[in-house]
């Protein structure tokens, strides 16, 4: 297995953004950059051992600069939505970033998807990886306490995609990170996603509202259009959703929170590829990349040519008190864990 680096342009302010590529023992490889904790790309075989790309992304830097649909993006503080942008902590009210509407989404306007992380490769006898850590300042976005941040990336000979997330805050926060990344199993590019055949291992979902805020009430998933239960393909009543325009919904994971379990399976019958989730974390949003427009800041990539599994705390959870709490106090170590293993059918 080994490690590469090579640079990977410059930002507007300076900054210069490197590439690590991280390959196994069997060809197969992860691309990973430094702003944004971001996936870049994932090249994985198919049925007939032909290599591809699983992941949206973007060839050059200029693509991450922009807007972009938070492809392979790590996002923070808080993944998801925050109702009107405001939460309380111990009687006092704080306003983060209104930046969906009324709403808060996914960390703020200048969120950790679009910071610089400092960056080191680690190494062991049996797998390869990358370590970034960003520091938030007190007031970045609107949150409170300085929050010290690490994700560790590593990738293995099983085609084991792992991302550990560590934190710890100096003062009460709220604090909810997810990875953004997009996936076609088809490869990247290759068209729609709608006929991958889907399991999501949950039960229930979280009810929203119009403006996908959760309400607090679980919902369950039996014989609606979210039951993924049992394996179905993304695109048999996908169309049962034009609100929403496909799935963007929040699914309670079964199992209990902080071991890692099953989360989810992915197959692509065309290309045999397969994609197995497992994670510590208590839920799982399915979006089907709904608003993808097929323009330049979208990569090119149109809607419902991907699907994100995003693993997470319940949206809105700093407003819910009967979720499960996004809450980090000093002296505790936020610490989540999410594997994406690749195969063939």
């Amino acid at each position: 297995m080994k490690i590469e680096q090579r640079p990977f342009g410059t930002t507007s302010d300076g900054h210069a953004v490197t590439l690590f590529t991280l390959t196994n023992n069997h060809g197969n490889s992860v691309e990973l950059i430094d702003r944004g904790a971001t996936i870049v790309s994932v090249n994985v075989p198919d049925r007939d051992g032909k290599r591809g790309n699983v992941n949206l992304g973007f060839s050059a830097l200029d693509g991450y600069l922009q807007r972009h649909p938070y492809f392979g993006s790590t996002v923070g503080r808080v993944c998801n939505r925050i109702a009107n942008g405001r939460f309380a902590i111990d009687g006092r009210e704080y306003q983060v970033a209104q930046n969906l509407g009324a709403h808060h989404l996914h960390g703020g306007l200048v969120a950790f998807d679009a910071l610089m992380w400092t960056a080191e490769p680690v190494q062991t006898s049996w797998q390869v990886g990358v370590r970034m850590r960003l520091v938030s300042p007190d007031g970045d976005e609107g949150y409170p306490g300085t929050l010290d941040t690490t994700v560790e990336f590593t990738w293995n000979d099983d085609n084991e995609l792992t991302y550990t997330f560590t934190a710890e805050t100096d003062a009460p926060t709220h604090l909810n990170l997810t990875n953004h990344a997009y996936w076609n199993l088809a490869g990247a590019g290759s068209g729609t996603a709608r006929d991958h055949v889907v399991t999501i291992q949950a039960d229930q979902s979280l009810e929203v509202d119009d403006d996908l805020i959760p309400t607090g009430r679980q919902i369950d998933v039996a014989e609606s259009v979210l039951d993924f239960r049992q394996p179905r393909v993304i695109g048999d009543r996908i169309d049962e959703l034009p609100e929403t325009k496909g799935y963007d919904h929040c699914y309670v994971l079964r199992g209990t929170p902080g071991e890692l379990r099953p989360a989810a399976l992915a197959v692509d019958p065309a290309s045999g590829r397969t994609m197995e989730v497992m994670t510590t974390q208590p839920c799982m949003q399915l979006y089907t990349g709904n608003h993808l427009s097929g323009q330049a800041d979208a990569g090119g990539f149109r809607q419902h040519e991907a699907f994100c599994f995003e693993t997470q705390h319940p949206p809105n959870a700093a407003n819910q008190s009967a979720f499960a709490t996004t809450r980090l106090n000093p002296g505790e170590t936020f610490k989540q864990t999410t594997l994406h293993r690749f195969g063939i059918e």
